[in-house]
């Protein structure tokens, strides 16, 4: 089973949420689909069901590999780079 190479990386503890919602929809005028926190940096994004998918376009621009589930009653992660489900 493939697994996520740079969790022992990331940063403890994990970074706090530069915003609460996505700066890019908002200065876009767009709604945000649901919300994703950068675990290295702490940028809040919108999914790819956004239209414009601000979470994986930063990790695009960063190279930053994990982040998680901004929203309320969920816990997960994800790694870009290994595109695998993280454990908590």
């Amino acid at each position: 089973m493939k697994q996520c190479t740079h969790v022992d990386a990331l940063p403890h503890p994990e970074p706090r949420p530069l915003s609460e919602t996505c700066p890019e929809c908002l200065a876009e005028g767009t709604d945000p689909v649901q919300l994703r926190l950068c675990l290295s940096c702490g940028h809040v994004g919108c999914c790819d069901s956004s239209p414009r998918r601000h979470a994986t376009a930063h990790h695009e621009a960063t190279g930053h590999p994990v982040m998680r589930t901004f929203e309320p009653g969920e816990d997960w992660r994800w790694c870009f780079v290994d595109h695998v489900l993280v454990p908590s």
